[in-house]
């Protein structure tokens, strides 16, 4: 109707239409609206109000059927131009949703035993309860819609469930609010009963914590914890500080967590002793932490879901650091550990130098012109080295290399079960290590046909170089062009580091000249026997590692 006045011969009816806007466009604003909500949004929410499970069609229905909808209608036409950021106020206020964290019990309602039914006519007995308490809660919190991970997925749907899996951080971290239920916490608990709670030993709910905005934790009887009603307990600092001890997280991750492969070690500790009732959650529970969307196969096993996680994580980011681990390597590739657990222990972080003492070095390398241009050489091989590969089970590491020359197994330290050598590398100290493995010994005079290796895996940070992908830095932080006695004590400070003692791996040959990597109770600590022996640190080579 009003198109038709876009032509009228009087200006006056012209100019009175400029101030309407059509139903067909302020229609079309608000569904693009609220697609662009519902990307983020789970595909399915049981209505607090009706009690009924409703899907993205059935939630846009009750939205367009809903007063909210005619008033918001009926103002966008009366006032042009269209007003966008009034839609998506609404919007966003009509479809915002719950989250339910929780520990699962024996017996939870599934997708089928709520699917058109209403969930507050159900027998509230067992976990019914559970989903009828937190709907109600979700509701007088002026939230219409809410989700748990029992009964709003359809578990029989594998295409479904491998979209949840890849897509929980999301729906976590976009929701109004995330509810907290703590079965075994008792009203009126004191400080404390938060991180003694099953709930904090699980897999899921490390991400189920950490990526939303806010999160409220409540106890067995639907109380507040420590009887704290702020908006948002990520806003309490006693329980900030309850979580940030039991977990192991900072606290800064815990109010403000931002995904992705940064940090990987970090992150694989905090997970190191959770627990998931089905083996290969372990690892498929943090692919929202390093934003990483991997296929979910039920069935592969632990070490195939964890193997696939890491190799994604050192593939995409370059970062090692998912080598540093001590225990039992995986089937999947032996530079990978066989369970999360051998993340448990903190990484291996060796003495470094202090400012002074690394000039102090410099300037008397200075002084020794075959170590300067030793360091140059080293130091522009290292440059030009690839960074690691990793893909179908096999692993391309860059790394200095140091051939073993001797292995004897030592008649102290060893265990029931663990066997300690002691071994003897081309240009390194001498070095115990305790393993598992039953390695062959051999030394100059007795000789083995097989090869053995401890390795210095490389890492690129050493040389000094900018990190491009760290958003803290500007590009005004950036440093110009080094001129060549930069460049000189680049290289030195360089070879200092390298002299210092390094956290290594031992491998050994295969048949098609691949190496595996022999699996350490301990982490191996080696170190160079000269500083200035630059040439026992040239062997530098990518080894292809099953």
């Amino acid at each position: 109707m009003l198109s038709k006045l876009d032509d009228a011969p009087d200006p006056r009816i012209r100019q009175l239409r400029q101030q309407y806007v059509s139903p067909s466009e302020v229609k079309d604003a608000i569904r693009r609206v609220i697609r662009a909500q519902l990307e983020n949004a789970p595909l399915r929410l049981i209505n607090t109000s009706t009690g009924r499970l409703c899907n993205r069609d059935a939630q846009i229905n009750a939205f367009t059927e809903s007063t909210e909808y005619k008033e918001l209608l009926y103002s966008l036409m009366m006032h042009a131009p269209l007003q966008t950021e009034l839609i998506k106020e609404a919007v966003i206020k009509y479809f915002s949703w719950v989250m339910l964290s929780h520990r699962w019990e024996t017996k939870e309602p599934g997708l089928h035993d709520i699917q058109d039914k209403v969930i507050y006519d159900l027998d509230p007995v067992g976990t019914v309860v559970k989903l009828q308490k937190f709907s109600q809660v979700a509701r007088d919190a002026g939230h219409r819609w809410a989700w748990s991970d029992t009964c709003c997925i359809d578990q029989n749907n594998n295409i479904e469930v491998q979209q949840s899996v890849n897509s929980m951080f999301v729906w976590y971290h976009h929701s109004a609010l995330t509810i907290v239920y703590l079965s075994d916490v008792l009203p009126s608990s004191e400080y404390g009963a938060l991180a003694n709670s099953t709930w904090n030993t699980r897999g899921w709910t490390v991400q189920e914590f950490l990526a939303p905005e806010a999160v409220l934790f409540y106890q067995a009887d639907w109380t507040l914890y420590l009887d704290n009603h702020s908006r948002n307990h990520k806003e309490s600092i006693i329980i900030m500080q309850e979580l940030e001890r039991s977990t192991g997280i900072n606290a800064q991750a815990l109010v403000a967590f931002r995904p992705g492969i940064r940090d990987a070690r970090e992150k694989l500790q905090w997970a190191s002793t959770r627990v998931t009732t089905l083996q290969e959650d372990i690892a498929y529970s943090l692919f929202g932490i390093f934003s990483i969307h991997l296929p979910v196969i039920y069935g592969e096993k632990r070490q195939n879901a964890l193997g696939r996680l890491l190799q994604e994580i050192i593939a995409h980011s370059g970062d090692i650091t998912a080598l540093d681990w001590v225990g039992q390597s995986s089937t999947f590739n032996s530079c990978l550990p066989a369970e999360i657990s051998s993340y448990k222990a903190p990484s291996c972080i060796l003495p470094s130098l202090s400012e002074d003492e690394m000039q102090s070095s410099v300037s008397t390398l200075r002084n020794n012109i075959v170590a300067v241009e030793s360091a140059s050489k080293l130091y522009t091989t290292l440059e030009n080295l690839g960074v690691p590969r990793f893909a179908n089970g096999r692993l391309q590491l860059p790394c200095i290399v140091f051939p073993l020359t001797e292995v004897r197994r030592s008649t102290d330290g060893d265990g029931d079960k663990f066997f300690t050598y002691e071994v003897k590398a081309d240009g390194l100290q001498d070095l115990l290590v305790t393993t598992a493995d039953k390695l062959v010994q051999f030394s100059p005079a007795r000789r083995t046909r097989q090869t053995f290796l401890l390795i210095r895996p490389w890492n690129r940070y050493d040389l000094d170089l900018v990190d491009f992908t760290d958003e803290s830095q500007s590009v005004d932080d950036w440093p110009d062009d080094p001129g060549d006695d930069e460049v000189v004590t680049r290289e030195l400070r360089l070879l200092v580091r390298l002299a210092r003692p390094f956290s290594g791996l031992l491998l050994a040959q295969q048949r098609g000249g691949e190496y595996k990597r022999i699996a350490s109770d301990n982490n191996i600590i080696a170190q160079v026997k000269d500083m200035t022996s630059v040439h026992d640190m040239m062997d530098v080579r990518t080894l292809e590692i099953l």
